[in-house]
């Protein structure tokens, strides 16, 4: 058993004394922040978000905000997809690369009001990333972490609650779009958004003092609908093929390599960071490497978290890295996640990965599972 050692480093979020009162049992630290990740009954976590309504805090999930008149000359050069017909009250999933092409960070990209754009980070110093380039620019461009702190309501019943907090216009929010709001004088952006498949609204808290008086708010509403706290589940998101930034992808990967091709545009007048090296890879046929999922013939009845990224084999030699492995409970069967090498996933080769008990054969499919 670890101990974690609290410091100026490490930030509590605004909701830390509600997570606690909850009953928290679990953490991690993500951006030097704390991020619970369990509160002791990971079946009725995952029951709750597949069925029910979970609340999550992932104020984890920072804001780098560009404001000033060169905001959108900068957030299209940091964001490998053509963004010129982004409107107000937007987000668009994006791939923020180096400029060999290589993934940095897969954010959602925000356009808010007053020429403001958030880009809404994974785990990296983003923000150092922007200030060096825009003031390298020039641009007349302010780089900042906002006091912006995010609140995930998840689940299938999640739009009942919102609609009950904040009135029924809500339904109406496509994916990605947001409304700029409040909630009892409590200051927000109301996003349908999240970190999985199962439909919910982010809350982007825009006082920091006041998380845990909305956290109350929400919880009070939703115990009609049996709310409970939960947090981003790696069950549900393998099953939904969800992208992990920072555990999905190895050093030198591109998007095309985790499935973001799809969000990524290299036929196209805009320029940004990265995008001859974009050029190249569909230039030459494609990514050498493809996030796929993995059906592995081994049973995991309990969770076994990766240490570390570990071999796919074939015969021994080295094809590509797994990177996720879990019993899957709506599939009944032990699923993965994993980089292949191209070639053998379009010839459907069976493969090999390393499982609790031992060296299982696995075949790959596309993504999601479910």
């Amino acid at each position: 058993m670890f101990r974690v050692t609290i410091s100026p480093r490490l930030r509590m979020t605004p909701y830390h004394e509600s997570t606690v009162a909850a009953g928290a049992t679990d953490i991690t630290i993500y951006n030097k922040m704390v991020l619970p990740l369990s509160y002791g009954d990971l079946e009725a976590e995952y029951d709750r978000l597949i069925n029910g309504v979970a609340i999550w805090d992932v104020s984890v999930q920072r804001q780098v905000q560009l404001s000033g008149p060169d905001a959108h000359e900068a957030a299209q050069y940091f964001t490998s997809r053509d963004i010129t017909k982004m409107v107000e009250g937007q987000g668009k999933y994006v791939a923020m690369c180096d400029h060999a092409g290589n993934i940095m960070n897969d954010p959602v990209l925000m356009k808010l009001s007053g020429n403001r754009y958030w880009f809404s980070i994974a785990d990296n110093d983003m923000i150092l990333w922007c200030k060096g380039i825009a003031a390298e620019k020039g641009w007349d461009v302010e780089v900042t972490e906002p006091d912006v702190s995010p609140l995930a309501v998840q689940g299938p019943k999640a739009e009942d609650l919102i609609a009950e907090l904040f009135g029924e216009h809500v339904r109406d929010i496509r994916l990605f779009r947001f409304i700029e709001t409040d909630l009892d004088g409590i200051p927000l952006v109301l996003c349908r958004s999240g970190w999985s498949k199962q439909g919910g609204f982010e809350l982007f808290l825009q006082d920091g003092s006041r998380g845990n008086e909305l956290w109350d708010l929400v919880v009070a509403a939703g115990e009609k609908y049996d709310i409970g706290p939960g947090a981003p589940n790696h069950v549900e998101r393998v099953e939904s093929g969800l992208l992990s930034y920072g555990g999905d992808h190895t050093p030198g990967s591109n998007p095309f390599e985790v499935g973001m091709g799809g969000y990524v545009d290299t036929d196209t007048d805009v320029d940004y960071i990265g995008k001859a090296a974009l050029q190249h890879v569909v230039a030459n046929g494609g990514p050498e490497r493809v996030f796929v999922g993995l059906n592995v013939d081994a049973a995991l009845d309990e969770p076994w978290p990766l240490p570390a990224r570990t071999p796919v084999t074939v015969d021994g030699d080295q094809v590509g890295t797994l990177c996720a492995i879990v019993h899957s409970h709506r599939l009944g069967r032990t699923i993965g996640l994993a980089q292949v090498n191209r070639d053998l996933v379009e010839s459907n080769a069976t493969v090999q990965v390393q499982t609790p008990t031992g060296l299982a054969d696995a075949t790959t499919q596309s993504l999601p599972f479910i």
